[in-house]
Formats: structure tokens, sequence, C-alpha cells
């Protein structure tokens, strides 16, 4: 039996993946030919991808594109109907329009806002399941899935990792982190560090202790722009046109599934700390971790005994 670790750049960011077991070496270099796969397919900024060709082909007729990248844009689009969801997969133009993340990051001015705030209904997403494909019912519609896709992604790993009956395995797409079997400390729980959303990355405000699950956060730290004295972020809320306006600076779900965890943080960001607590401790087997811009810090009922404060 061994273990192997292996970093690569990847979809924009850097991967971890770490497996013990069996022919460990074979396993990740197996799952690293997956995750190129999966960008090839899923990418929003390659020319030469399926979601990027959507752009120009699905308004004109239906296109089948992969049944992954269908059934991810499926389970995205649910999602961005809830009425009080902050997810919206259709959000493609309004993210274009401020390029937050990019040195071109601008604040637009209230006409551009206007003029995209039509092309965000997600309902303009037209699917058919015995086909897989995807029809555009709007001109200007476009579907970013960023907000979605890593977790996606750390899921299908990690079930091709439990297909080779691993005795532990990891995979961390750019702080999407998904654990299976015993730590590397030989434990059956693995510490898990919760950022803190005022200092640089690597500062933990927490650790928390979690088995078999996926820890996700997102923050109005990691991505950000000032202009004329204002700092905006990459969290948008697609009624308004603008960065979410709340107070919180930091939301991390746990859940057995990482897409669980993508969907949740984005999906809830938007709500009060209150409201965001309050919606977590109703969902059977997630938890939340709350970090408001103020520096209050609260979490879910059955946290509490799991996390030590750093």
């Amino acid at each position: 039996m061994t273990d192997a670790n292996q970093l690569i750049d990847l979809m924009g960011t850097k991967i971890r993946l770490y497996f013990k077991g069996e022919q460990a070496e074979k396993w990740i270099a197996e799952a690293c030919a997956l995750l190129r796969h999966y960008e090839q397919v899923f990418s929003a900024n390659n020319k030469e991808s399926q979601l990027y060709a959507l752009k120009t082909t699905a308004v004109k007729e239906p296109v089948v594109v992969d049944r992954d990248l269908y059934e991810l844009i499926k389970i995205g689009r649910a999602h961005s109907l809830d009425p009080n969801s902050f997810l919206n997969i259709a959000i493609g133009p309004l993210i274009k329009l401020w390029r937050v993340g990019f040195k071109e990051a601008r604040v637009p001015d209230q006409q551009e806002i206007n003029n995209v705030l039509g092309c965000l209904d997600p309902t303009n997403i037209i699917l058919d399941d015995a086909r897989c494909s995807v029809f555009f019912a709007q001109e200007g519609i476009e579907i970013d899935l960023g907000a979605i896709a890593k977790g996606y992604f750390s899921d299908k790993i990690m079930n091709f990792f439990k297909e080779k009956q691993p005795v532990s395995a990891m995979i961390d797409i750019g702080g999407n982190l998904l654990v299976y079997g015993e730590s590397p400390k030989n434990n059956l729980d693995w510490d898990v560090g919760i950022q803190n959303p005022f200092q640089p990355r690597g500062h933990c405000v927490a650790k928390v202790k979690i088995r078999n699950q996926s820890v996700v956060t997102s923050g109005i730290y990691e991505r950000t722009f000032k202009h004329n004295g204002n700092q905006y972020h990459h969290i948008f809320d697609s009624h308004s046109g603008y960065p979410v306006d709340n107070n919180v600076a930091s939301l991390s779900i746990i859940a057995d599934q990482s897409l669980n965890c993508d969907i949740y943080t984005t999906k809830l960001f938007g709500l009060t700390p209150q409201s965001i607590i309050e919606t977590v401790n109703q969902i059977d087997g997630m938890e939340a971790i709350v970090i408001t811009v103020d520096g209050q810090f609260a979490v879910t009922a059955n946290l509490r005994n799991r996390i030590t404060m750093a």
C-alpha cells in the first residue's frame, strides 16, 4: 500500500489530490486526466469548450452536450429558479460586465447594468432530458457555472477514488475540500481550517472536524477591487446587478457532497447571518459557519462541539 500526492494548476486554480491505497500513483494520474477532460467541456473562457460554444449556438437551435455538463446545468437551473436564491447560472452577462478578479475590473454605469438585467432569467434556459440538449429562448443568455463547477468536479473525482477502495483520499480544488477515510494523522477526523476573512490566505479563525465530508467557503475577500474609495467583491445579486450588500464576510458550508456545499454557499449568501443559520439548521446533514463583516462568528447547532477557535 502506498500514498500519493499531486498538485496541478488547472481551471485557473491549484488542485491538490491525495490517495492512500493500492496503486495510488495510477489512480492519481487517472484523476488528473479526468480533471483535464472536465476543463475542456466546462470552461467558460476556452473557446473550444462545449459550455463556451453554447453562447453562440444554443440561441439558434437546441445543442446536445455531454451528459456531465447537462447534469450540472440542470441542477444549477433548478436551484436558480428558487425565488429566494442568490445562485443564478444565467448570471454570465453580469459577470462579464464587471470583470471582478481580472485586471480590467470596473464599475459599469447604471444603463449598462440595466441592459444586461433582462438577460439573467434562468427560465430562458430550456432543457431536453431525452436528448441532453440546451436551448436559449432569448438572445444574450450566457451560462456561468463558476459557482458550482468545482464542487461537481470534486464529487466526481471522489466517486472515482472510492471505486478504488482507498484507506483515505482527498481533493482540494482551490479551497473546495472533500475528504474520505482516515486522515493522514491516522485519525477518522480531519481538522480543516476556516479562513479568517480579515487576514491573508492561510490565517485560520477556527478549525472544524469533519469525516467523509466537504467544506466550502465563499467570502467577499476572495476577489475584489477598489473604485473611488469603495470595495467591490465577486458575489453578485442578479436582481440589482451589484455585488451582494449585507453583513456576511464569509460563509462556510459543510455537507457530504461538495456540490451541495457550492450551491448553498452561493444560494444563501445574500441572506442575513441569522437567516442563513436558521435555514441550514433545518437541512439534514448540512452545517454552516458565518463570519460577519463586523467580526461576529456564528455556527449551526450541531457544529458547536466540532469547532475550536484558532
